[in-house]
């Protein structure tokens, strides 16, 4: 865009001073006319090459813009994709903790009931010792 305009800006003074040029060498009138001519062009391409700024400067500005609340919004839907992501994220572990939780629950209570049983064949044969002897 920017290669465009400043082509556009190059060609129109380049046509502006060849046409300055030839209108000097080719010239019927008289000096002060065509000085006046001259004068009148400049002020013409000056006028031109102004608007052409403007418009580039609002165009650009526009651009600008559009492409910050393009940003902003692309921002917006990655940081809430990641936010939903991470809370998924953070239910799966809290279901898994919860797994693990009832695991270990289960595992004390089988480890309770071993040693609980433990204790009643060392009694067993405790008295079976007694009872023989």
């Amino acid at each position: 865009m920017a290669s465009n305009t400043g082509q556009t800006l190059f060609a129109l003074l380049t046509g502006a001073a060849i046409g300055a040029g030839l209108g000097i060498l080719y010239a019927p009138d008289k000096g002060s006319k065509t000085r006046e001519k001259l004068s009148k062009d400049a002020k013409n391409a000056q006028r031109n090459l102004s608007k052409q700024i403007q418009e580039t400067t609002s165009s650009l500005s526009e651009k600008a813009q559009q492409a910050r609340f393009s940003f902003e919004q692309k921002l917006n839907e990655t940081l809430s994709s990641a936010s939903y992501k991470a809370d998924d994220i953070l239910l799966a572990m809290e279901d898994k903790l919860e797994a693990l939780r009832k695991q270990n629950a289960k595992l004390q209570i089988d480890n309770a009931l071993d040693k609980t049983n433990a204790t009643v064949e060392n009694a067993k044969t405790t008295v079976a010792k007694k009872v023989t002897s």
